[in-house]
């Protein structure tokens, strides 16, 4: 371990003693993969297919070796951590290198407000922006939200590489060092799993160094992490955001959502 990496994780365990409970101020990001991990057969179908599209532009940009594309190895990474299987992965590779899926998908962001000012980032990847943008706008302005330019919100997130582990029979502060040694840029501690959070361009050579000391992940990826969380009180607000939310995971275009409701 590096002297650097042992005074980090000094210094966060002197933090971790005194400050504990302002961890995640209430945010659950465990509770939110395993609600992710608990949805029905149709459900995790649809995430098979929106990571699929992630795998063929991945593999269209970079070519189909994850050795040689640091972009697929990502995609593969955050798809293994969605429970995909291996096959269905390599299948995917294999008919975007064979150039047999003929699709033609971009990568858009939109940005605006839910209830109550909740800052939403949405991500798509899509072969039809004037279909998506058309939903997108739909969903916000029926939810009570209205659809923003680009960059009205972003600046409430940071982005960073997040890597969750289970905590199970783990001994965090081995845990802790190795996250550190391996490049990590912060790390938290709940009840139920370790967080681990690193620079957006280091992600991928933290997440190999982790997987090459035998860790496995409950999730791995690029987020816009938010530098606030908002509470909702209001009944009829809360009700709107959560439809929202439901109503853009449901969307094929939609890859990712990122808010900094306190949910």
């Amino acid at each position: 371990m590096t002297a650097s990496a042992l005074l980090r994780m000094l210094s966060y365990k002197v933090y971790f003693a005194g400050e504990q409970e302002i961890l995640m101020s209430g945010h659950s990001k465990w509770k939110n993969i395993q609600a992710t991990k608990g949805k029905n057969d149709a459900q995790r179908a649809k995430i098979f297919t929106k990571l699929s599209r992630e795998i063929i532009v991945a593999v269209k940009e970079g070519g189909p070796n994850p050795a040689s594309n640091s972009k697929l190895r990502d995609v593969i990474a955050k798809a293994k951590a969605a429970n995909v299987p291996n096959d269905n992965i390599n299948r995917v590779i294999a008919r975007a290198a064979g150039n047999t899926d003929q699709s033609n998908y971009e990568s858009i962001t939109y940005e605006g407000y839910g209830p109550a000012g909740i800052a939403v980032i949405v991500e798509t990847m899509t072969d039809n922006r004037n279909r998506t943008a058309s939903d997108i706008r739909h969903y916000f302005d029926k939810y009570g939200g209205n659809l923003g330019a680009t960059g009205c919100v972003s600046w409430q997130f940071d982005r960073k590489g997040v890597i969750v582990i289970e905590r199970g029979d783990l001994d965090e502060d081995l845990v802790m060092m190795d996250a550190l040694d391996c490049g990590a840029s912060d790390f938290e501690a709940t009840e139920e799993c370790f967080e681990i959070y690193t620079d957006p361009d280091e992600f991928g050579s933290v997440r190999e160094a982790l997987e090459a000391k035998n860790y496995s992940f409950i999730s791995a990826q690029v987020e816009m992490v938010p530098k606030n969380y908002v509470t909702l009180t209001d009944d009829e607000q809360i009700k709107n955001m959560t439809k929202l939310i439901e109503m853009l995971e449901d969307n094929d275009d939609v890859q990712e959502i990122w808010h900094n409701w306190d949910s």
